[in-house]
């Protein structure tokens, strides 16, 4: 996710966070609930070959985007075993010598998010204490594309030369993710009451980046640090893939953070800046932190 938060504003009442776009989001307290107000949508009939069946997903889609702007998807299609095999790798390259992942250090690519990013590198939200998290992105390569059309260049990402497996298998995820993303674009454009196709013409090349993190076990209070500060995404919309560790949280409208508790074999989708723009911010525009994570190597 990209770094989006520029400024926090403490007051007795509420604090108050002031994002790039220039949105302000105003919330009660740093201590999240579990409160159950995220729906969870049945992604089977995405598939189908008739269109009321399609139409009925778009419409609990709609429904919560306009709400929440955040949904869990089950039966969504995608085997379970490349998010295994994902998380996997990411372990495996968060585990090295700092050194060793500096080698793919990000300013290594100027003007792109690609490479690796150190612990510690961002605050977003102004805190005491720098956003305790790492993340490693990578960006479209038709090679890896099925659906690629003929002429496309790869965009700008860099990669560890001796991780045997690891682009693959990241990879392999991200072309899985692909075929789902690109069926989910059709049904939001029927939420939005608009031809199935309207989106086609734009997710030819995707301009679709996709990162692991690393959220260490925190021993500052939610007051002093973030895993990741709060912030909205700018893409048309973000797929999350949490593991059994949990520690996404999603504001409400009243001003609460909600833990978005892990769901096995789901995705977590959530609405981002450039929907807003194209539905002329008919929905709610989502912000989302990481408060606590522990990466559980060994269990």
């Amino acid at each position: 996710m990209a770094p989006s938060a520029t400024e926090t504003t403490p007051t007795s009442t509420a604090k108050t966070v002031t994002l790039q776009n220039g949105k302000v989001f105003s919330f009660n307290s740093n201590q999240s609930t579990e409160l159950d107000i995220i729906p969870v949508i049945d992604a089977s009939r995405i598939w189908s070959n008739k269109l009321e069946d399609r139409q009925a997903v778009a419409d609990e889609i709609r429904t919560a985007s306009r709400e929440i702007g955040f949904f869990y998807l089950i039966n969504h299609g995608v085997d379970e075993k490349y998010a295994e095999g994902a998380l996997e790798q990411a372990k495996r390259f968060f585990a090295l010598p700092e050194d060793k992942k500096m080698e793919v250090f990000t300013g290594l690519v100027p003007n792109e998010y690609a490479g690796y990013h150190p612990m510690k590198c961002y605050n977003r939200n102004g805190w005491k204490h720098q956003d305790l998290s790492e993340a490693f992105n990578w960006a479209y390569d038709p090679k890896e594309d099925p659906e690629a059309v003929a002429g496309c260049e790869p965009s700008a990402s860099i990669w560890p030369s001796d991780i045997p497996g690891f682009r693959e298998g990241l990879y392999a995820y991200r072309t899985e993710l692909f075929r789902l993303a690109r069926q989910l674009t059709r049904i939001f454009a029927l939420a939005l009451h608009l031809p199935e196709s309207s989106f086609d013409e734009y997710i030819r090349k995707p301009e679709a980046g996709m990162r692991i993190l690393h959220y260490p076990e925190q021993s500052h209070s939610a007051d002093g640090q973030n895993g990741i500060g709060a912030h909205t995404d700018v893409e048309c919309f973000t797929m999350v893939t949490q593991d059994s560790a949990g520690g996404l949280e999603v504001l409400s409208k009243s001003g609460t953070w909600v833990k978005a508790k892990p769901i096995p074999g789901s995705l977590m989708v959530n609405i981002a800046d450039c929907f807003m723009r194209q539905t002329n911010p008919m929905k709610y525009p989502i912000m989302t932190r990481g408060e606590y994570y522990a990466w559980r190597t060994n269990k």
